[in-house]
């Protein structure tokens, strides 16, 4: 269901979900370091059983999360094959839908990662030897789909097509932006620019650029550019250079990447 790669200090993963569990790779793809199983329930016609929501976290975690709410933490050797599950995160109620690390520095207080559910409940975290909740942003019945940090701020798309700007530290919310017509697929983040890519089913892809004033310290969105992928659900947008110089973008029954 999702694939990423998850940049370690000392390695780089590929991760792998699916309805059967989470795969890790070498980056070149060769070997297989890690496979977790997903504990399937006596009644899988109940719901269906999946992993979704990647990321690399605190310099030596990955974590991953679940149908069930749960957010799996791994420990990851500097190299190797052990691979252990140190934690579990039992905070959401309804299934992962996307985690992020901080990309940025983040602020005094605030947490350097965010995971999303269904619901569109947000959960703040702080990273170490134990994860810590920071505080817990509830949903308001709309799905989040994606969610991105930097600097503080966490990024929010969600499946009535806005895009919504939140505190990291204190998860009050500061912007919100009617972004598209249908469900955000995708949310991205250039790092060294602030720049947000934001990918909908409603066959647009936007560039916004995320700022904090100096003299408020309010944060502050700006539209870049739109593009419009004719006749195309858009289901996947990423920057490919840390600046936000280049995206690509794809979509449903779409064969191919799109390179802007």
């Amino acid at each position: 269901s999702q694939a990423a790669w998850c940049e370690l200090p000392s390695r780089v993963l590929l991760v792998l979900t699916s309805q059967r569990g989470v795969q890790m790779y070498d980056s070149d793809g060769s070997t297989m370091v890690f496979w977790h199983a997903l504990d399937v329930p006596e009644h899988p016609a109940a719901h269906s059983v999946f992993a979704r929501g990647i990321s690399a976290a605190g310099g030596r975690f990955v974590c991953v999360g679940t149908s069930f709410g749960a957010v799996l933490v791994f420990d990851i050797p500097p190299k190797g094959t052990n691979v252990t599950l140190s934690e579990v995160l039992e905070q959401h109620r309804d299934p992962v839908t996307d985690i992020a690390a901080e990309q940025g520095q983040a602020p005094d207080g605030a947490g350097d990662l965010v995971t999303a559910d269904d619901s569109g409940t947000l959960c703040l975290w702080s990273t170490g030897e134990e994860f810590t909740l920071l505080g817990k942003i509830p949903g308001s019945g709309s799905t989040c789909s994606s969610v991105a940090l930097w600097n503080g701020i966490v990024a929010a798309g969600y499946g009535n097509g806005q895009i919504r700007l939140w505190e990291a530290g204190s998860g009050r919310i500061r912007a919100q932006v009617s972004a598209h017509a249908r469900w955000i697929y995708a949310l991205d983040l250039a790092p060294l620019t602030g720049k947000l890519l934001s990918g909908a089913e409603d066959s647009f892809v936007h560039v916004w650029k995320l700022s904090r004033n100096a003299d408020t310290d309010d944060i502050e969105i700006q539209h870049c550019h739109a593009e419009c992928v004719t006749d195309t659900q858009v289901c996947g947008a990423r920057f490919c250079d840390p600046a936000g110089d280049t995206f690509a973008v794809t979509g449903y029954d779409l064969s191919e990447i799109l390179c802007y």
